[in-house]
């Protein structure tokens, strides 16, 4: 594979097998290429300190360089966490669930100086940590199971994606790697089965069906499109979208630049095929035979009849319906059909009937020389350079917009506050020392993450209390705790809500992997569908209790509880969960169906498993907020017993600010 080098001095005309004639005259300024982010990474060397207060607080490098930007700004930091809060803020972090009541008591319990590393080891290698991890790679890619729009269609091999994201955070898969396998798996090797799923990253959009044509040019100029932003977006950390229509109105990114990266996706087509085994396509075919003749025989007599004859009739065809077995097992990925290659105009305003000059593959511009060349039109594999010029070592984007997303996973904002928008539009770093020192030993370590949680995580930082007594100083000078002068407490995502109650009740399944799940709704939800018989509930109701990351992701029908905290609907790139406050979210905690049952079985653990009403207070304690009762709680709690059945003390606990935040 032809790597392509040093985004700067990349382009190097015909030694690197580019069209000599091809060169064109667009002009960067010395003030556009002057922005941090487009600039080379810098080498900071982590601050030293002379104080023994200074000294002792700077455990490694990562707390040299909040400490010195907390000294210019003036600013304590905050004293150490708990162990019971530490426990659970790595808990989650690392995994997206609690600890147990006696993982938290070993901890606590536990004095050898190695025993937190030892916690962080353990998480990082647990099959947990992909879910987690890979949940956040599925927000900012938008991965769904459907097309969306009005048909909704599901796609049902998508799944493998999920699987193939979460198995490689698993496995601490180099990033480098990871992107090159999804943006090109299927010019790395066709016949990988694996790199095949990896490339239906290209797939990943929702898509507008036309009487189930999907190539009218709109159809496709609208795929294209999305296969171009979410490259921007989600690897690049830039608005490139904004110059589909026009040169950028404040990024040096022209209306070319973003043509020519489309170019490399012109010849990109839909490659789904069947894996199933022969004898299992024979058995496929007889049953959706037999079905379908039994349906044709009862429309067939179903003419003639009014009313509630009609309508038995109508049912029992959709109930027929429902028999019908699903899709064959198969792939979906994406393929190059050079006969087929789109050619690629500048569109005046994004409009596909207005086209403008003809235009091939480049990089970015402004990381390139002026005048530098678009690629050889008969390049047989274009994503594969496309995807070696984004995993550049030279890159100066990629590595920073990757850590800067770690780095706002654990603490809740990036040292970037907009990781979608490194443009001028987005925020500055708060700092930029660290910010390049994580991106350089990031490719250092090969691209691997696990190493950089681990860095960040043993912080003194990180180990921060959420509360300081400095606090008043620190909200007037820094309300949005940019500089860390403390742990930001957040709110438990969807996802973490809805594992942490089926956890707490005891019902959480921890199996892994496979066909995604669909779990009963309310049949008002489901009569707004396209076809409501899309909805097809797994009748196990272990299966119902699976992880969230293992529920179907259907763009038209999100839970009610995920939709009230803040579960994206997977149009857009999501960079990073809100966290708003509205009733919908008490309403669905206290009266949702999903949260009463849960209540009721989480009642019926405490009655199993502590016997006096003082151990079942301190229980659901332990359970949700990973620790005991206050005093005052305990008190609270009886009082509440005493006049209250359990299941209604379950469903109380469940709506603690203790359960639902970490701190």
């Amino acid at each position: 594979m032809r790597r392509i080098v040093c985004p700067v001095a990349a382009i190097a005309l015909a030694a690197m097998g580019f069209a000599a004639n091809s060169i064109t005259q667009e002009k960067y300024t010395a003030t556009e290429r002057r922005h941090w982010a487009f600039r080379p990474r810098t080498q900071p060397q982590p601050p030293g300190f002379t104080t023994p207060a200074g000294k002792a607080w700077t455990s490694n490098p990562v707390d040299a360089f909040v400490l010195a930007r907390l000294q210019k700004e003036e600013l304590p930091h905050a004293p150490p966490a708990s162990r019971q809060t530490l426990i659970r803020r790595a808990y989650y972090d690392l995994t997206g669930l609690p600890p147990t009541p006696a993982e938290v008591a070993a901890f606590a319990a536990d004095k050898r100086p190695d025993a937190y590393e030892k916690l962080i080891d353990r998480l990082l290698a647990s099959p947990r940590y992909g879910e987690r991890w890979g949940q956040h790679w599925l927000d900012l890619v938008r991965f769904a199971e459907t097309d969306g729009f009005e048909y909704d269609t599901h796609r049902p091999d998508a799944w493998r994606y999920r699987d193939y994201v979460i198995a490689s955070f698993n496995a601490d898969k180099p990033f480098d790697q990871f992107v090159r396998e999804q943006l090109a798996g299927d010019e790395m090797d066709p016949a990988n089965h694996e790199y095949i799923v990896a490339s239906g990253f290209n797939r990943l959009a929702a898509l507008r069906k036309n009487a189930g044509n999907q190539e009218v040019a709109s159809s496709r100029n609208e795929v294209l499109t999305e296969m171009t932003n979410i490259v921007g977006s989600a690897l690049l950390g830039v608005t490139l979208g904004c110059a589909r229509c026009h040169d950028h109105k404040f990024d040096p990114l022209r209306q070319k630049d973003y043509y020519r990266m489309q170019a490399f996706f012109a010849p990109v087509h839909e490659n789904d095929f069947v894996t199933a085994t022969p004898s299992e396509k024979l058995a496929w075919e007889a049953k959706n035979k037999e079905l379908d003749t039994e349906i044709s025989h009862l429309r067939q007599a179903m003419k003639g009849l009014k009313g509630e004859e009609r309508g038995r009739m109508m049912q029992r065809i959709r109930d027929t319906e429902v028999l019908k077995p699903g899709p064959l097992p198969g792939l979906y990925g994406v393929k190059d059909d050079m006969e087929k290659r789109s050619p690629i105009h500048v569109l005046a305003r994004g409009d596909y009937q207005s086209k403008g000059d003809a235009v091939g593959m480049r990089t970015l511009g402004v990381l390139l020389p002026d005048g530098s060349p678009e690629l050889d039109p008969a390049t047989a594999k274009p994503r594969m350079e496309l995807a070696a010029w984004i995993t550049s070592p030279e890159n100066p984007l990629t590595a920073r917009v990757l850590v800067n997303r770690l780095w706002a996973y654990h603490f809740g904002r990036g040292i970037v506050a907009t990781p979608n928008d490194f443009g001028r539009m987005g925020a500055r770093p708060s700092n930029p020392e660290l910010l390049d020192w994580l991106a350089n030993r990031l490719v250092e370590g090969g691209w691997k993450l696990k190493p950089l949680h681990k860095a960040i995580m043993m912080s003194n930082a990180y180990r921060q209390a959420s509360t300081s007594p400095a606090s008043a100083l620190g909200m007037e000078k820094d309300p949005g705790n940019e500089y860390l002068w403390k742990f930001s407490r957040r709110r438990l995502t969807a996802e973490e809500v809805r594992d942490s109650m089926l956890s707490a009740s005891g019902r959480l399944n921890l199996k892994a992997g496979g066909p995604s799940i669909m779990v009963p709704v309310d049949e008002e939800l489901t009569k707004l569908l396209y076809k409501p018989a899309q909805w097809q509930v797994d009748q196990d109701p272990n299966q119902q209790h699976r992880r969230s990351i293992y529920l179907i992701y259907k763009r038209n029908l999100r839970l009610p509880i995920m939709e009230a905290f803040d579960a994206p609907d997977m149009l857009i790139s999501c960079p990073r969960r809100e966290q708003s406050t509205h009733a919908p979210q008490a309403l669905e905690l206290m009266n949702g169906p999903f949260a009463n049952d849960t209540a009721r079985a989480f009642a019926a653990r405490l009655d199993r498993e502590a016997k006096t009403p003082e151990a079942q207070v301190a229980l659901a304690y332990r359970l949700t907020a990973g620790r005991a009762p206050s005093p005052r709680e305990l008190k609270l709690g009886l009082e509440f017993l005493k006049a209250n059945p359990m299941s209604e003390f379950a469903l109380a606990i469940l709506n603690l600010n203790a359960f639902l935040y970490v701190d």
